[in-house]
């Protein structure tokens, strides 16, 4: 059974090109379940026209298929949720960004 712990591992080798920060570092990463033999997980690409979207959706698939004891991996890709102009400046005056 994968753990928790070592799903999040895979995940902040997944980097964002443009940026060099990790999809989970990010905040890309919801709805994480990690069960007996499965994972599965919500993608929120950077923006709902990101290019490299597809691609890290790909990179973490192949970084959670990797795991050992893992049976099935399911990765919801998703544009609902992202930042919006209010959200992203008051993150980034408070230093979350």
């Amino acid at each position: 059974m994968p753990e928790k712990e070592e799903v999040i591992e895979r995940l902040e080798q997944v980097i964002d090109p443009e940026t060099g920060t990790s999809v989970y570092d990010m905040g890309l990463i919801s709805d994480l379940e990690v069960g007996e033999d499965s994972v599965s997980l919500t993608f929120t690409p950077t923006s709902p026209f990101c290019p490299l979207g597809v691609r890290l959706a790909v990179s973490i698939k192949k970084s959670i298929a990797a795991l050992d004891d893992l049976e099935e991996e399911d990765i919801d890709i998703t544009v609902e949720g992202h930042l919006n102009k209010e959200q992203i400046n008051e993150k980034l005056s408070s230093g979350e960004l």
